[in-house]
């Protein structure tokens, strides 16, 4: 049996997994991801991490057939360099080379949030299909577009970027210097801002309490603990909230008509209280009314892992 290794760089930890041929973790590792310093150091770090998650895994680098990393930023997946990872200090960093010459395999590449979506179509919540949209609702939004069973990220691999499709024109401004990007509106940051505008408007809404009396406190739980309790604002946070995700998905469906949008993040664990009324609200907005024959809108199955098993099958891709 063959093992696959798969390295989810990120900006905070590095988390290591060894695959097996059914897609299943045996072994991880993980440590803090040294950003800003020089990328041998980091490089240095992800091959340690690797031995550590094989021997977590009970088994040899030689039993490992390759290798794949998922990173932020902009990837090269042809030749392995990374050209803007913001939150590293990466630029124009050759990431593929210098983990290979450290493990000594062959090495595969991609951007994280491709590698993620990859992940759920091969293993996770859309296994089976070939045509597949991810988007990840965190402090951003992430997304990945599956089409045909491979990663498309546009000619220069600087595509996918979903959190930046316009969603309002002249918006929210958005940390990418735009305004109104779907990112200013459906990211957990967007809920957290609402939550808090909501808040000072409503001195009495239960969701003071859930804040400890503090608008520091507010999280992406907040409005909907307030919902679950019966609130009349939370309510209407929460509306507002799934009323944007399920406007921005719609217009991903007609974009793509995908077999399957899957939405991960934090957010996605509040399940059907989330993705019933998406479901509700965004297919009257797509153009396809066939239930037999629609995009179907999925809740994203593996959590954390999805990066790390997404990296690890990218030697498929090829």
């Amino acid at each position: 049996m063959g093992y696959y290794v798969g390295i989810d760089l990120g900006g905070t930890n590095v988390a290591v997994g060894i695959v097996d041929e059914e897609y299943r973790i045996i072994g991880k590792a993980n440590t803090k991801t040294k950003a800003f310093h020089p990328a041998e150091e980091i490089a240095d770090d992800m091959a340690a991490t690797t031995l550590e998650a094989a021997k977590n895994a009970g088994i040899s680098m030689r039993e490992v057939t390759w290798i794949g990393v998922g990173t932020p930023g902009t990837v090269n997946p042809e030749t392995g360099v990374v050209g803007l990872a913001a939150n590293l200090g990466f630029h124009d960093t050759p990431l593929a080379k210098l983990v290979s010459e450290r493990l000594k395999k062959p090495l595969y590449i991609e951007n994280d949030a491709n590698a993620a979506a990859y992940g759920e179509m091969m293993a996770g919540a859309a296994s089976g299909l070939e045509s597949v949209i991810m988007i990840t609702l965190g402090t951003g939004v992430g997304g990945g577009i599956i089409i045909g069973g491979k990663i498309y990220s546009g000619f220069n691999y600087k595509g996918a970027e979903l959190g930046h499709l316009g969603m309002v024109y002249d918006g929210v401004p958005c940390t990418c210097g735009r305004r109104g990007c779907i990112e200013s509106y459906c990211s957990v940051t967007a809920l957290i801002r609402i939550t808090r505008d909501a808040m000072q408007l409503n001195a009495k809404s239960k969701m003071w309490d859930l804040a400890d009396g503090s608008l520091d406190k507010v999280n992406g739980r907040t409005a909907f603990d307030a919902m679950r309790a019966g609130d009349p604002a939370g309510t209407a946070v929460v509306d507002q909230y799934i009323d944007y995700i399920a406007y921005a998905v719609s217009g991903i469906i007609n974009l793509f008509q995908p077999q399957a949008v899957v939405i991960g993040g934090g957010i996605s664990k509040e399940g059907e209280t989330l993705f019933g009324p998406v479901r509700e609200r965004a297919y009257p907005q797509t153009f396809n009314h066939d239930p037999e024959n629609c995009t179907r809108i999925l809740q994203a199955k593996l959590g954390n892992d999805a990066g790390i098993i997404g990296a690890a099958l990218l030697g498929k891709q090829y």
